[in-house]
């Protein structure tokens, strides 16, 4: 099984962030053009909080706030779970798992390094259940 550091390695895009004065509206309008569900709220260069799209459906859409009138750290999750690099992808999906979250920051020495989706984490275990399967089905061939 991979370590954090290794798939952040394979993952490709940049890290996008957000500082927590944003006005939603803007964050909105960042999560649709890079198609992604949550940005990590940097301040001061330091990791404060993740702003994801449930954030959004249930603190501004479902209560009839309006989105240009609301700043991120009003909706963010500001209380995160984190990893390091060198957890394995087994102990992210336990994380995400309990916790009910899709989105991992991961910080080496306090510093953020990157984030891991729940699909990031999927992908990964059936690409190791692929090579699991092969490997087996050879040693059963020979």
């Amino acid at each position: 099984m991979k370590t954090v550091k290794q798939l952040l390695a394979t993952k490709k895009g940049v890290l996008r962030t957000i500082g927590s004065t944003t006005r939603v509206i803007e964050a909105l309008k960042l999560l649709a053009e890079y198609d992604i569900g949550a940005l990590l709220v940097v301040d001061d260069g330091s990791l404060v909080g993740i702003l994801s799209e449930r954030d959004y459906a249930r603190k501004i859409a479902l209560v009839g706030k309006s989105s240009s009138a609301v700043t991120v750290a009003e909706i963010m999750t500001a209380k995160l779970i984190s990893v390091g690099p060198g957890q394995t992808v087994d102990e992210c999906m336990q994380l995400m798992t309990d916790g009910h979250f899709r989105h991992l920051p991961v910080l080496d020495e306090g510093r953020l390094i990157g984030v891991l989706s729940i699909g990031d984490l999927v992908k990964e275990v059936i690409s190791d259940q692929a090579a699991v399967i092969q490997h087996l089905e050879n040693y059963i061939q020979s």
